[in-house]
This record gives C-alpha cells, sequence and structure tokens, in this order.
C-alpha cells in the first residue's frame, strides 16, 4: 500500500501566496487612492476635456522626461565601457524621449 503523502506543506505554500497576493493588493490600493485625484467639474464641457487633456500630456511629458534620463545614462556608460551598440540605444531612447515629450507640440503642429 501506498503512503498518503503529507499535503500539509501544500496548503502552507497556498496560504502564504494567497496572504502575498494580498498584500500586493492592499499596497496596489493604498498607491491607488494616494495618486488619484479628484475631477473637478465645470460648466462648460469642453473645459472638462481640455483639462483632462493637459492632465494626460502632462504625464506623457513626464515618461519622456524619464526616458531622455536614462538614455543620458546609457550614453554616458557606453561612454565609459567603449560599447557602440549600447551607445546606439542610449541614443534612440534619447531620441524617443524627446518625441515623447514635445508630443503635445507635435500633434497641435500636424493639426494645425
Amino acid at each position: 500500500m501506498k503512503k498518503k503523502a503529507n499535503t500539509e506543506p501544500e496548503l502552507v505554500r497556498c496560504g502564504q501566496i494567497r496572504k502575498k497576493k494580498r498584500r500586493i493588493f492592499y499596497v496596489l490600493a493604498i498607491v491607488l487612492c494616494c495618486f488619484s485625484t479628484t475631477a473637478l467639474a465645470a460648466d462648460d464641457p469642453i473645459a472638462v476635456v481640455n483639462n483632462l487633456s493637459n492632465f494626460i500630456f502632462g504625464l506623457v511629458r513626464a515618461i519622456g522626461m524619464i526616458l531622455i534620463g536614462y538614455g543620458i545614462v546609457q550614453i554616458g556608460l557606453s561612454l565609459k565601457s567603449h560599447d557602440p551598440s549600447q551607445r546606439a540605444n542610449g541614443i534612440m531612447t534619447v531620441a524617443g524621449g524627446i518625441v515623447v515629450t514635445f508630443a503635445k507640440e507635435i500633434l497641435n503642429t500636424i493639426a494645425g
């Protein structure tokens, strides 16, 4: 006869995984509550859309600035290690960051 396998460690691991998932959920919920902003209503619906557009483009601009900074760090590291492929990646990251940073101005120029 086969002995019955001890399933208790599996249950303990399963409980630990559930606790970790619950903690991750709580942390994400707290971060979401901390970074949420209130949407103030205006009388003019166009003003509301413009405010939302400005907020979203502000976030996009921040991401572009982060990309530019990361690309500059990559270029600096490539100069130190004499790695041309990393230098090319850094230049492409800086160029992409510039495009993302000025996306609103680029779209306004295209749209007229």
